[in-house]
């Protein structure tokens, strides 16, 4: 475990010998002390590895439960220095006469609890009632395991003495696959580790299902769920079984190894997060009745995290889904301005377009919509309205864009109606904040005005990272009657734009996307210095996948300022300093904090990801709250 709540787990799949488990305990002995010297805290292996799935009738043979009890015993003795808690699978002869499919649970030394399988599959392939009995409810067995008794019980939690958080239970194998697992209630009773010891045979098209089963509770129960699968040894008399081990957190496969690879599976999973997660989600909270607690032991050491940390969290990293990802965000932005356009009986639709990032998506969505209406694009009317910070590239963008997508293109030159209206103020001209608001604010009435003029709606360009950082003119570009981007943070625009580019069919359509992606952000507010944009964007602010990081882990898991740094430091490691994450980090904050207020009022738009700032959405905030708390965290991280 570390101090911002990650702790390391294991899946494995030793090698195994059927109804040999003076082999087997020796195998699995190497594996779990291999996979705790790699740090992992929970450890789990197969069901009924300690015997083999596949012993068949020998089952009911009690030289071979004597056997298993014996290498149960011998395990749980040799495991004693590791600092672990580990899920070992076995039959198990109880008081009651009844033989039970167990996963045993061993830390420091003792054979702590005994999990019998709920759910005894008894089709197809399967013949487990054959032998075992499924677990009670309501009724607790007992087993002498070495002369001491050990309960037998499903709907157990295991608790961790030393961190509380960590709180595990387990489930095998045919559980996880019928309708309502143990688990659901396991996580709902508390259990954030949820381990499934499993002997699942391969078919074609199971591995991928399963991954899905895995991947799908994970996410249901807002938990780890480290799955181990039985793989080389067991019998292959009329099965095959490959040892697909996995690691999911939430939803989101972590580590698995291929099915027949015999690997061992580590993960560092987030319990923090997990906890966060389940805190935000009130419908978790459900719980079931309390169930009862065995606590355990782990002297943790320090962990250094080996967990990939994503710099672009917006962002697929696989290109297939990355593509999919853009098609389906520009289907439900198109999506929300139709039915908008169609309620509000416009027929026209206003834009700014400047020749920058957040105007181009805008325009595209917008032709995208009224292509779904079988609208006339010349009815979506572009607005390029040049002023002091004008330069010659985005203007010729701007035009070269509307015109290769065929809508109407009005120009509107602003400096003279800015120029008198400094004048009317009494303002010097200096290049302060008033200059530059007065040009964006002038747009806006231009557009409004516009949009009047012709009875339509004025299409907003802002996004979601504008947004966060408050880098917008309060009733300038900040306000529109629509607005398609404003849940779309700046990393993911340029993958809609370049998605936009690389689909086009007219080559100049093509060219112009990809001129206005190698443009640097700017509001092009100051006087280009020798033709070139003065004022980027992300030499003031900083930069936008920095921010759209920390956004990410601030708003979708609550994170704190240290962990957040703790993230970014390996996310960006080599890219940026410390030093300079921490400067940008508390700009991030101090902005978010002070810019409240213009996302307190802020126009209708679709949400199209996790991640939100819409006042009737997903964030509340009350625009005069202070910033203190985290400040002082990320001045303490200095």
């Amino acid at each position: 475990m570390n101090q911002f709540g990650f702790v390391r787990v294991a899946a494995l799949s030793p090698e195994i010998r059927v109804a040999d488990p003076d082999f087997n305990k020796a195998s699995i002995l190497a594996a779990v002390r291999q996979a705790a010297g790699a740090g992992a805290a929970v450890i789990v292996l197969p069901e009924l590895c300690l015997t083999g799935y596949t012993c068949g009738d020998l089952f009911l043979q009690d030289t071979l439960l004597a056997g298993a009890e014996q290498a149960l015993l011998y395990l749980a003795k040799e495991t004693e220095p590791l600092q672990a808690l580990v899920f070992v699978g076995l039959p198990v002869r109880a008081r009651s006469g009844a033989l039970y499919n167990c996963a045993a649970v061993l830390n420091r030394g003792r054979v702590l609890h005994l999990i019998p399988k709920t759910h005894i599959p008894n089709y197809s392939e399967f013949y487990e009632l054959r032998h075992f009995s499924p677990a009670q409810a309501d009724l607790e067995d007992t087993a002498d395991i070495g002369g001491e008794e050990v309960p037998v019980k499903a709907g157990v939690l295991l608790r961790c003495r030393e961190w509380p958080q960590l709180t595990v239970a387990a489930e095998i194998c045919e559980d996880l696959w019928v309708a309502s697992p143990p688990s659901s209630g396991y996580a709902l009773a508390g259990a954030a580790v949820i381990c499934n010891l499993s002997a699942s045979d391969e078919t074609i098209g199971k591995a991928e299902y399963r991954r899905s089963l895995v991947c799908g509770q994970s996410a249901k129960t807002l938990s780890a769920y480290v799955y181990a699968d039985a793989g080389e040894g067991e019998s292959t008399t009329d099965l095959v079984f490959s040892g697909h081990c996995m690691v999911a957190e939430n939803g989101v496969l972590l580590n698995e190894c291929p099915p027949f690879s015999d690997q061992t599976v580590l993960a560092d999973v987030d319990l923090q997060h997990l906890w966060q997660e389940r805190r935000r989600m009130n419908t978790f909270s459900q719980r079931e009745r309390p169930m009862q607690e065995v606590p355990f032991s782990i002297a943790f050491a320090p962990l250094s995290l080996q967990r990939k940390i994503d710099p672009a969290p917006f962002v697929p990293a696989d290109e297939e889904m990355r593509v999919s990802r853009c098609e389906r965000i520009l289907a439900m932005q198109a999506a929300g301005l139709k039915k908008r356009l169609s309620h509000a009986h416009a027929k026209h639709a206003v834009v700014g377009l400047s020749g920058g990032l957040d105007s181009t998506l805008a325009l595209l969505v917008m032709t995208k919509a009224y292509d779904a209406l079988s609208w006339p694009r010349e009815d979506i009317i572009a607005v390029t309205m040049p002023c002091f910070g004008t330069t010659g590239r985005t203007y010729q963008n701007a035009c070269q864009l509307a015109r290769e997508l065929g809508v109407t293109l009005k120009e509107i030159n602003i400096c003279e109606t800015v120029t008198q209206h400094l004048k009317d103020i009494g303002h010097d001209f200096s290049h302060d904040v008033a200059f530059e608001n007065a040009q964006a604010r002038e747009r806006t009435q231009v557009l409004m005005d516009v949009s009047n003029q012709y009875g339509g709606l004025v299409v907003g360009t802002g996004d979601l990272s504008e947004l966060a950082l408050g880098w917008a003119t309060y009733n300038g570009d900040h306000m529109s009657m629509y607005g398609v981007n404003g849940s779309v943070p700046k990393t993911l625009i340029r993958y809609l734009v370049d998605y936009c580019a690389q689909t086009a069919k007219q080559e100049r359509l093509r060219t112009v996307l990809l001129d206005i992606l190698d443009t640097p952000v700017s509001p092009e507010l100051l006087p280009p210095q020798n033709g070139q944009i003065a004022q980027k964007t992300e030499e003031l602010v900083g930069p936008y996948e920095l921010h759209d990081f920390f956004l990410y882990h601030m708003l979708r898991f609550s994170e704190e300022p240290r962990k957040i740094l703790y993230l970014a430091e390996r996310a960006f490691g080599g890219l940026y300093s410390r030093e300079v994450l921490l400067h940008w980090l508390k700009t991030f904050y101090r902005r978010f904090f002070s810019q409240q207020f213009k996302r307190s009022c802020l126009p209708d738009g679709p949400k199209v990801g996790s991640v939100t700032l819409s006042p009737r959405g997903d964030w509340r905030m009350p625009s005069d709250a202070c910033a203190e708390l985290w400040l002082k965290q990320t001045e303490a991280l200095e």
